[in-house]
């Protein structure tokens, strides 16, 4: 049975956040987190196949990003408060459990979330990010992920990388996205919808200061109790593949899967088997919401 995509504005944590959802209105709830520098349709060869199975799926664009609320400052993006809006829209579903799946950023909040709320993330599924602990060891445990994470710092400079992103119609976002994943995986349909998302008002200094964040006011992360399944494309261009081996060392329920030739956009380059992958670890824990 086919689902329609709904777009509902949801109030959470003191923002209001764009939420694309699909599925059976008393299904079994999951939450897709994209990362950077995506929005919810990152996830649109996923939403309709968790629908068609049964579950209610509710994607957010996160703070900061493409039709969301974007408050100012860097302190606005800890993770923390990136948890808490995910917590929220728990709420708002009227739900006390659900599953969640991540990918890059949305991996990172996926990853706080079940370390610190098992009472409220019954399973996890995390797409190409290593658990926090284990990135903020990277470069002694793993010497070539420092290389990979200049840009990590070159977000860290003001004004600059928003500049480079935005110039010449978004060239540099535009070759990120293409310039790292196999050929065909962002047509050009795909690139106009997210620029788009990139062109809205302050978005590019909201996406950005996710990183800034992150390293002027880090924040804590420990050990996954919850089963958690990760799944990794050994392409990546921006993460080692080791960082997904030391990450099952903070699981004590913990899944790895790699996929040989699929790049960090794993999703959107392996969509039958990402999905095939997921619905099995979720099949065992339904149902993985109930009511409040």
């Amino acid at each position: 049975m086919a689902f329609p995509l709904e777009h509902h504005d949801i109030r959470t944590n003191g923002v209001t956040l764009h939420v694309a959802q699909c599925g059976p209105a008393n299904g079994p709830l999951v939450v897709l987190l994209h990362g950077f520098p995506e929005f919810w349709y990152s996830w649109r060869h996923q939403i309709a196949e968790l629908a068609a199975a049964g579950y209610r799926v509710w994607v957010p664009d996160q703070r900061g990003y493409n039709r969301s609320e974007k408050p100012a400052g860097i302190s606005a993006y800890q993770l923390k408060q990136l948890g808490a809006d995910v917590l929220g829209l728990l709420d708002a579903a009227g739900v006390a459990q659900a599953a969640v799946v991540g990918h890059d950023w949305g991996g990172i909040v996926a990853w706080w979330l079940a370390a610190w709320h098992p009472e409220r993330i019954s399973r996890a599924a995390i797409l190409n990010v290593p658990h926090p602990a284990v990135l903020g060891q990277a470069a002694r445990k793993v010497p070539r992920q420092l290389l990979k994470s200049w840009y990590v710092f070159f977000f860290q400079l003001p004004w600059l990388p928003e500049w480079l992103f935005r110039r010449r119609q978004f060239r540099f976002g535009r070759g990120v996205l293409r310039g790292t994943s196999r050929t065909g995986t962002f047509s050009s349909e795909d690139l106009v919808r997210y620029v788009a998302a990139w062109n809205q008002p302050r978005a590019l200094t909201s996406m950005i200061s996710w990183y800034r964040a992150a390293l002027r006011q880090p924040s804590r992360t420990g050990r996954v109790s919850i089963p958690l399944l990760l799944l990794w494309g050994k392409q990546d261009a921006f993460l080692e593949p080791r960082l997904a081996a030391l990450s099952l060392q903070q699981c004590a329920q913990g899944q790895l899967v790699y996929f040989e030739q699929a790049t960090h956009w794993l999703h959107q380059e392996e969509p039958a088997a990402v999905n095939r992958h997921l619905l099995d670890f979720l099949r065992p824990g339904l149902p993985v919401s109930f009511p409040v």
